[in-house]
């Protein structure tokens, strides 16, 4: 295949909204990235990051030497962890205040580059909060510069729109999308995944998975939507085994980043559905659940709703996985459960009562759904409409495995 061919140590720009360093070393970027912000007259930042993975993952080898080098000062919260909440921004946001922070610097995957973004809009904002901000009392239109190091194959932040975080007290998890938190640069660099483990590996991999089911099958989907959905298919079926049986796997890691990037591409264009509007909910409620984990929990069940509506997209998209569908609606059950065993054979086969959901659950994720801010747009966007009955259906489809 093409794949063997492409020299992974050759860093090339990807270019969607924002300028992308992609490849193996791409982290040696991060000096031209703080000289640019030197000539635009910045000279502090701020890191939001996680407790060790900046260190674990070795990004802050190179990204310490640069900051010094470039006399670029720096102050750094490290206490963003898995599903962030609107306190967690709102701490990060009184440190870069008070250190007189210019721009952002997010080290980490969803959770921290979702958390840099949300800093860099209150930096501009300085009257408004974390929790007006998702509960979309105003509309922001600017933001200060965001350097987004990745440190994941999943969530895709790095090239698009979107940030999200919880509101614990009403167990609230919005999502928001505006042009001004498109990162001004990004780094993916595979060789900083390598010490992702393989749970994580699946977690973050089945992320991608579920951006483009959804973005190749909303209402706005396009030809572009699908056509990058289909290629993250095919790279993530063939190098996801891979990466779980060689971790040090650069070639794995290279493409499972580069289709985590696709799926990021493809459905900042064509937008989500059922699937993050209902995993929201989850992880709101039990914080501690890995989004992407908890995401494979219901795409059986959402693959067996919405593939009646979208047979010949879905076939075509999953193909690498369920090959030979024929792209009828009949054969919506078959293809649901066979992404479930395939999700089983990775290594996703917990379902939501094993992570500790029951019947008497439902209703209220039902609500939460339907209640919490911006949900309602994704839901909006269902190939099929997302009525109460077909929401509450779907969690209780994916309490346990399909029979």
């Amino acid at each position: 295949m093409w794949e063997t061919k492409i020299n992974p140590f050759k860093v090339f720009e990807l270019r969607c909204k924002n300028t992308t360093y992609f490849g193996i070393g791409a982290i040696n970027k991060i000096g031209d990235i703080l000289e640019d912000l030197k000539k635009r007259g910045i000279n502090k930042v701020i890191l939001i990051t996680g407790k060790s993975s900046y260190k674990i993952s070795g990004a802050w080898d190179v990204v310490r030497p640069a900051l010094e080098e470039k006399k670029v000062d720096f102050c750094i919260y490290d206490k963003v962890g898995p599903n962030p909440t609107v306190d967690m921004i709102e701490e990060a946001v009184e440190m870069a205040k008070s250190f007189g922070a210019q721009a952002v610097i997010g080290i980490g995957g969803g959770s921290p580059i979702d958390t840099a973004k949300s800093v860099a809009v209150l930096l501009e904002y300085k009257d408004r909060n974390a929790r007006e901000l998702y509960e979309q009392k105003f509309a922001p239109e600017k933001a200060v510069p965001i350097i987004a190091i990745n440190l994941t194959h999943g969530t895709g932040t790095e090239v698009d729109r979107f940030a999200v975080a919880t509101i614990p007290e009403k167990n609230y998890k919005p999502a928001i999308a505006y042009d001004c938190i498109y990162p001004l640069y990004s780094i993916d660099d595979p060789q900083l995944m390598t010490k992702l483990d393989k749970t994580q590996t699946v977690a973050v991999t089945v992320d991608a998975l579920n951006h483009v089911t959804e973005a190749s099958t909303t209402l706005v989907a396009s030809p572009y939507s699908i056509l990058t959905a289909q290629e993250t298919v095919r790279l993530i079926a063939k190098y996801l085994p891979v990466a779980i049986n060689e971790p040090q796997n650069l070639i794995a890691r290279y493409y499972l980043l580069y289709a985590s990037a696709l799926a990021g591409i493809s459905f900042d264009n064509g937008l989500l559905h059922l699937t993050h509007a209902l995993e929201h909910p989850l992880s709101a409620v039990k914080p501690e659940l890995p989004h992407g984990l908890g995401l494979g929990a219901l795409l059986p069940a959402i693959v067996k709703t919405i593939y009646p509506y979208q047979a010949e997209v879905l076939a075509s998209v999953y193909e690498p996985i369920v090959p030979n569908l024929k792209g009828v609606p009949s054969e919506a059950e078959f293809a649901a459960k066979k992404v479930e065993e395939w999700l089983f054979e990775m290594g996703c086969d917990k379902k939501l009562s094993d992570f500790g959901f029951s019947q008497s659950d439902v209703d209220n994720l039902v609500d939460l759904a339907l209640e919490t801010p911006s949900l309602g747009l994704l839901l909006s966007m269902s190939p099929v409409k997302a009525t109460k009955e077909v929401i509450k259906k779907i969690y209780e489809e994916s309490l346990y495995p399909m029979k």
